[in-house]
């Protein structure tokens, strides 16, 4: 079974930087394109960087310049940098494959990042 579960989350001040962590099992990360999303209370959850089995990435505009995608394969985790965090990054921030179907079923619990100005 698929359990990913995420964690560095924090509160900090505009302009600051965090590090988010994904712990995988049941997937190998390495195999399956990976993402970050994020949801922001009464949002949709929206995808906010990628990284493909070649190890590609793609980023939101919004995020773009600020935030990398890496993984490590032998630890089977998928991380997320985030500099330069804006007012507007705030949300829970989530790891998955992707894409992910409407009946996707496995999210974690998500950490929670708050920015503030």
């Amino acid at each position: 079974q698929v359990q990913l579960v995420e964690s560095g989350g924090g509160s900090v001040q505009a302009g600051g930087s965090l590090r988010l962590s994904c712990a995988a099992s049941g997937i190998i990360v390495s195999r399956a394109n990976m993402g970050w999303y994020r949801q922001a209370p009464g949002k949709q959850r929206d995808l906010v960087a990628v990284i493909t089995t070649g190890d590609r990435t793609n980023y939101a505009d919004s995020v773009k310049g600020r935030f990398t995608i890496s993984r490590d394969n032998a630890k089977n985790m998928v991380y997320l940098q985030m500099n330069s965090l804006k007012p507007e990054d705030t949300a829970v921030y989530y790891c998955a494959p992707s894409p992910v179907t409407p009946s996707y079923a496995y999210w974690g619990p998500g950490t929670q990042v708050t920015v503030s100005s």
